[in-house]
């Protein structure tokens, strides 16, 4: 016959390996010592090893079979926990799980901080993770992948979504020390930023086809990532402008300098949480968006 533990059975295997004896476990889990020892006793004849040595200790210790079981146990016990807490969880109207779209321009900071406060406010809803850039984030929400969005200005376009302003940053324009924009005379004029290869971010959707957000330049290298364009500026390849909480860090150490450009000052960009119009939140999922805007303005003061 196949082994078939309890959970009770293992979380009193658990409890006298953590706690180092029989008496340890039956003062924790408030139980005669006899009944612990009888639980060890049954669940050592259904797995068919033995857990702990007896003879010659003063105390039981774990066998080489129940070191390599513990963790096995841990993990059932917690699965069990797990499933329990999410059941409680959709029984009271939770989501199962919150699938989020979130926009590369939203601080990295910001993004944990939420991800943080959200696992300890709901441990038994998971989360499902998506990042993009201009239209992604919108194109996800439209196609019910995700039940909101964290996006820019970008994505307002498209009549079935609802957005609420959460929250507002700004870009700069920057290039590496070495790049002809940083030694120019300031404010450089519009002709002459035009000469110089832009590296610009490029929308993988069609939401914001033929529409270019500060592009300047005559010749541009087009990327579909913040992180990339940051690279590539980083090295000498082209400027552009990123937000300010991500070269904050590179001006202060010299590795990057903020350009003065007559067609691009330092420029403002909204932030915004976006969902379709026939899709309210669920109440994780609003707490989330909540917290977002708590985060984005609490997040450089």
């Amino acid at each position: 016959m196949e082994a078939n533990p309890t959970l009770d059975q293992l979380q009193v295997f658990l409890a006298v390996a953590e706690e180092g004896g029989f008496s340890a476990a039956s003062r924790k889990l408030n139980r005669a010592q006899s009944v612990i020892s009888y639980t060890i006793t049954n669940l050592e004849a259904q797995l068919d090893v033995r857990l702990f040595e007896r003879t010659g200790t003063r105390q039981p210790r774990l066998t080489d079979a129940g070191s390599a079981l513990l963790e096995d146990a841990r993990r059932m016990v917690a699965g069990l926990h797990l499933l329990r807490a999410r059941a409680r969880s959709l029984g009271q109207g939770l989501e199962g799980q919150v699938a989020v779209a979130v926009d590369a321009l939203v601080p990295m900071p910001v993004l944990t901080a939420v991800l943080k406060a959200f696992r300890s406010e709901f441990p038994a809803v998971s989360v499902r993770l998506y990042t993009g850039a201009l239209g992604a984030v919108a194109d996800l929400v439209l196609k019910r992948e995700v039940d909101a969005g964290i996006a820019g200005g970008a994505a307002m376009g498209p009549a079935d979504l609802v957005g609420r302003k959460i929250g507002q940053k700004q870009n700069i324009p920057v290039a590496a020390p070495a790049h002809p924009l940083a030694q120019a005379r300031e404010p450089v004029p519009a002709p002459i930023v035009r000469e110089h290869f832009q590296i610009v971010i490029t929308d993988l959707t069609e939401h914001t086809s033929g529409q270019d957000f500060h592009v300047h330049a005559f010749n541009t290298w087009r990327v579909t990532d913040v992180a990339t364009k940051h690279a590539l500026i980083l090295a000498g390849l082209g400027w552009g402008g990123l937000p300010a909480w991500l070269v904050e860090d590179d001006i202060l150490n010299g590795r990057l300098i903020e350009l003065s450009l007559e067609p691009y000052p330092r420029a403002d960009y909204s932030l915004y949480a976006v969902r379709r119009s026939d899709a309210p939140y669920g109440p994780a999922t609003s707490w989330l968006v909540d917290r977002f805007e708590h985060e984005l303005e609490n997040f450089g003061q």
